[in-house]
């Protein structure tokens, strides 16, 4: 995890590897609301393997004939895994859908309700995870046992995972600096160019190319699945044939890209940040109030702070970090000193995330919470490792779990 430092259990890590199989990695969504059988829209109970939940619904979607904004799911859920979840199609019989067949998809239940599914209608999310290649398995269960215990009893530092940024291309939250400073060439420079460790040769070689200048031959060599960045080659080797690239040449080329994608860029910046401040924020408690905290409720309303180490204890405040933008209220004290500091290393100020040049990837930004509240737990030794099981709610992040559990980088 980027940024990640911190640990804020003592008890010995467990060690080991995730995701050697996919069947390794299971997470179920915890249903805010359930169809009630009846209605124009139809919600389906899908298990994928190994696939994101965009690629299903855009599947989907393309079988059916239909307008991907026809189709809704309350969040996204990891690819290297089994997941199950519920996604929605408006306006459709179910007769049209149970037929169909999506790869890497099973439709466990196909159920009619009066809404549409939309983002962020989920509690949480379950997990059961095998950890395998631990040492000792059974001594393994119990300090995991310890950690889960300690979890429950402050909190989950609410670090942002590496889906957050991107792996092996590690670099989303460059790219969103870059857009936050005005330096649109950059920007395109690192989205294009700069290769990275563990990318395919030919890949390599195209972003190579681009770094060397020689736009048409990049052109050329970038694989067709990576449309975005043949968008982006394609507009600018239209400009530089016309004379010389300029700022409106980048510009340009930003603009071309979807503007989900742009935004992710800004928001894995404000994410990187974010995980800084609260590695910082940790080392001072993460179940207690620090004066000049800024304190949220459950609903993630700021609040004020009259017996705030009480509600603090009772998990019904929490003290938060930024998700810096133009408009976010600074803590003071301790606290703001730490988040002063970020800033400042960064060479940032606030109304830098006006992002000036393209004023629509501009954020007031928002308070977060430093921790998260794990549930649900249960550990079991096995034969070749160990299997934990938690749930957590929407918005968090399994590898945040996993990593005080385990004592190391997890992906």
């Amino acid at each position: 995890m980027l940024n990640a430092e911190t640990y804020v259990t003592k008890t010995r890590g467990i060690g080991g590897k995730i995701r050697e199989k996919i069947e390794d990695f299971y997470v179920e969504e915890i249903p805010l609301i359930k169809p009630s059988g009846k209605g124009q829209n139809v919600w389906i109970w899908i298990e994928k393997r190994n696939r994101t939940t965009l690629d299903v619904v855009i599947d989907i979607a393309k079988k059916l004939h239909i307008d991907r904004r026809r189709m809704g799911f309350a969040g996204m859920k990891d690819k290297y895994a089994v997941a199950r979840q519920w996604i929605c199609v408006s306006n459709i019989d179910p007769d049209e859908i149970k037929n169909l067949k999506i790869r890497g998809v099973k439709f466990l239940k196909i159920v009619r309700h009066e809404k549409k599914l939309r983002l962020g209608q989920l509690i949480g999310n379950k997990f059961r995870i095998i950890v395998r290649n631990v040492k000792n398995p059974k001594n393994a269960a119990k300090d995991a046992k310890k950690t889960f215990k300690t979890l429950s009893e402050i909190g989950v530092p609410n670090y942002y995972g590496w889906q957050r940024f991107g792996k092996p291309r590690s670099n989303t939250h460059l790219i969103g600096k870059a857009l936050i400073k005005n330096d649109l060439k950059k920007a395109v420079d690192l989205y294009v160019g700069n290769p990275f460790p563990g990318e395919p040769e030919k890949i390599k070689k195209a972003r190579k190319l681009y770094d060397l200048g020689e736009i048409e031959k990049s052109y050329e060599s970038m694989p067709k699945t990576l449309q975005y960045e043949r968008t982006i080659l394609r507009i600018l080797l239209k400009d530089k044939k016309k004379g010389k690239l300029d700022d409106k040449s980048y510009l340009k080329a930003i603009l071309a890209l979807p503007k989900p994608l742009t935004r992710m860029f800004i928001h894995a910046y404000q994410s990187y940040l974010f995980n800084k401040v609260v590695s910082e924020r940790c080392k001072l408690g993460i179940n207690k109030y620090v004066e000049g905290d800024i304190l949220v409720n459950n609903q993630n309303r700021i609040i004020n702070t009259e017996n705030a180490e009480k509600l603090v204890k009772e998990f019904k405040a929490h003290p938060t970090a930024p998700l810096y933008g133009t408009k976010v209220p600074l803590a003071s004290g301790k606290v703001g000193k730490i988040e002063k500091k970020v800033l400042k290393e960064e060479n940032l100020k606030l109304n830098d995330f006006k992002c000036e040049l393209i004023p629509k990837l501009g954020t007031h930004g928002i308070r977060r919470p430093i921790r998260f509240r794990v549930y649900d737990t249960k550990v079991e030794a096995l034969s070749n490792g160990v299997l934990l099981e938690f749930s957590i709610p929407k918005g968090c992040y399994a590898t945040a779990v996993l990593r005080e559990v385990m004592k190391k980088d997890v992906a």
